[in-house]
């Protein structure tokens, strides 16, 4: 494993991190002994830094990675986590917050603490309001936490007023060849490492969809680089090429995604992550058509999820964007399969009931009522509902034979 150093304290993080967000499922719950597998697996390959929240997976993620660091890892690593501001009013929820997280953890300290999606200076004042600040003072001085950041989706300008509002001790932000001015963006990379912050990379592969499913044009062009690499490679080597960079997560989701991401991470260091004009130019080819190609940018992160009325939310923008960017004739009988049209639980777009619930937990900002609306008429059309009764009507004749 190769490492970058913390500006802030000096301690060496890898520059891989395991994002906790995706781990494996087994019958809609977390599989913990493939879970627990892959954890261990990259902390005896050298990862050191491992982000979870207190919202992942409703609570599971904290309690798999603390049962799995309970088992004699816990001093290898640095554990990140985050407290969700919408649960905080004043120092008591602080408190509650944060001491579920240690029981969940199993450990009686957070070594990086952040203040999760904390997009704009209004929110920031608002938990100033509430005692964040004094909270946060007397949480350091009993080192239950040792540093304190935040995760950021919003834009650059509120970023930096952010940045500037406190001495902070690390952010996070989304960042990837896509992503390059959307968000913070690079000027907010730029001026974050200015103020001399380590900054943690998330998204660096947008949820998979800068290396899945891509549209043939962009295969090609990755295809017939040289030195041959895999999409995921060259995502991930364009962020290392960024020395503001410390620690680039990845949220792994199965062993084949963890077994290449660090073979990848182990071959890195600071001369083999330098690009050339050549490499540049192959990214900036790629861009062009993944955003001319993309119609939701969804990172499937499922903040938005549960919705009241069933919609698979991120299922839905996934299998929308997936028809325009391979251009696929099956495109809508996978739409009517994979959102469950036929199932005692379906998830289809239309049955949204524009509550708008989704969207103020949307880190990416998506007008998702009304892209669910253009999911609906592209995807299922006036003939959709009567072949989801006529298909129910012939299951449940076969049922009955």
């Amino acid at each position: 494993m190769n490492y970058r150093t913390d500006p802030k304290n000096g301690e060496k993080l890898s520059i891989l991190g395991f994002g906790c967000m995706r781990l494996p499922q087994k019958k809609n719950s977390i599989d913990m002994e493939r879970s627990e597998a892959m954890i261990i697996e990259a902390i005896e390959r050298g990862v050191n830094y491992f982000d979870t929240a207190y919202v992942y997976q409703k609570g599971k993620s904290e309690q798999v990675l603390g049962q799995t660091l309970a088992k004699g890892y816990r001093d290898r690593v640095n554990i990140a986590t985050k407290m969700p501001p919408f649960m905080v009013r004043n120092r008591d929820d602080m408190d509650k917050i944060l001491n579920k997280q240690l029981q969940r953890l199993q450990t009686d300290h957070i070594d990086y603490y952040l203040i999760h999606m904390l997009t704009d200076i209004g929110t920031w004042d608002r938990l100033r309001q509430a005692g964040l600040e004094s909270w946060i003072a007397d949480r350091k001085a009993d080192g239950r936490i040792h540093r304190i950041g935040f995760s950021f989706h919003g834009i650059q300008a509120q970023f930096i007023k952010l940045i500037d509002a406190y001495n902070w001790d690390f952010c996070q932000i989304q960042y990837n060849y896509l992503d390059e001015n959307n968000q913070a963006g690079k000027a907010g990379l730029l001026y974050a490492a200015g103020k001399g912050l380590p900054v943690i990379i998330m998204e660096p592969l947008r949820g998979g969809k800068i290396v899945n499913n891509l549209p043939p044009e962009v295969n090609k062009i990755w295809h017939s680089a040289k030195p041959v690499r895999s999409p995921a490679e060259w995502a991930l080597r364009w962020v290392w090429s960024h020395p503001e960079v410390t620690v680039v997560l990845s949220g792994m989701s199965d062993e084949a995604q963890l077994g290449e991401n660090l073979q990848i991470s182990e071959k890195i260091d600071s001369a083999a992550t330098a690009l050339d004009q050549g490499d540049l130019e192959l990214f900036d080819q790629a861009r062009a058509i993944l955003s001319e190609k993309t119609k939701v940018n969804c990172t499937a992160c499922s903040y938005c999820l549960p919705c009241p009325a069933g919609v698979d939310i991120p299922g839905c923008f996934a299998l929308y964007n997936e028809k325009f960017a391979l251009e696929s004739k099956g495109s809508k009988f996978n739409y009517l399969r994979n959102t469950g049209a036929m199932t005692a639980h379906p998830g289809y777009a239309s049955l949204c009931i524009e509550c708008g619930k989704c969207e103020s937990h949307c880190p990416q900002n998506i007008a998702i009522r009304q892209q669910l609306k253009a999911v609906a008429r592209e995807m299922e059309g006036p003939l959709f509902k009567p072949m989801i009764y006529l298909g129910k009507k012939v299951m449940k004749v076969k049922s009955e034979r």
